[in-house]
């Protein structure tokens, strides 16, 4: 705005974004989650969060109470958005082996893409999950995901495509797992190995291994 000063517009910021408390709530998460992933849980700085968003620091203690009650909210909004993806893959609507590779295929993607989820998760899992075990919501976010695991592996027993006695949660532990490890650790690995870990080739090739070592490990025993 012509004639107007640094401070003037970041007042007229502020004002057009509390008027819309849902995105005022967003542009806060965003801005804390950005923060968080760059200096970690204690490097963070509440006045650099409020800065980020466009707002003034005491919004943000109006929508969050303080910055342990913000890093929970994170936390929470993080977990919720790779649940509701999950939930968009509609893997009933396919067969058993179809839909365990878009599992699979979908999470390796979404590590790749969201690297403030696995920083995140470095983060609360450094604290012990002391932060998250706050939270009222975090279990019932992960029921429908072992419950989509669990019809598919029913559905794979049922035609004789999978192994009896598969355990939902367990197997997605080893998915995540075989992506996490990968992810956190490529830059060292890309020097032991001498080879560039984060090319999208290797990253291709990554996430068709994981699928074949799940697939082969859910596939029946044979029959002596």
């Amino acid at each position: 705005m012509e004639g107007s000063t640094p401070k003037s517009r970041a007042s007229l910021r502020t004002n057009a974004t509390t008027r819309d408390p849902e995105r005022t709530r967003a542009a806060i998460l965003r801005a804390a989650t950005e923060e968080i992933t760059a200096k970690g849980l204690t490097g963070a700085r509440v006045d650099a969060i409020a800065e980020r968003a466009g707002i003034n620091k005491r919004m943000l203690y109006h929508y969050f109470g303080d910055k342990q009650g913000l890093y929970l909210a994170v936390l929470e909004e993080t977990y919720s958005a790779i649940r509701a993806a999950e939930i968009g893959l509609n893997l009933t609507e396919l067969d058993p082996v179809a839909g365990m590779r878009k599992l699979v295929l979908f999470t390796w993607q979404y590590f790749i893409d969201h690297p403030e989820f696995l920083s995140l998760l470095a983060t609360e899992n450094m604290n012990r999950a002391e932060n998250l075990k706050q939270s009222q919501s975090i279990r019932p976010l992960h029921r429908p995901l072992t419950g989509m695991i669990e019809e598919l592996l029913q559905r794979g027993v049922k035609q004789g495509l999978f192994r009896k006695g598969v355990d939902p949660a367990e197997l997605y532990i080893t998915i995540a797992g075989l992506g996490f490890f990968y992810m956190q650790n490529r830059y060292t690995l890309s020097v032991i190995f001498g080879e560039d870990l984060s090319a999208p080739k290797r990253l291709d090739r990554r996430g068709e291994h994981i699928v074949e070592v799940v697939l082969a490990y859910l596939k029946p025993p044979e029959k002596k």
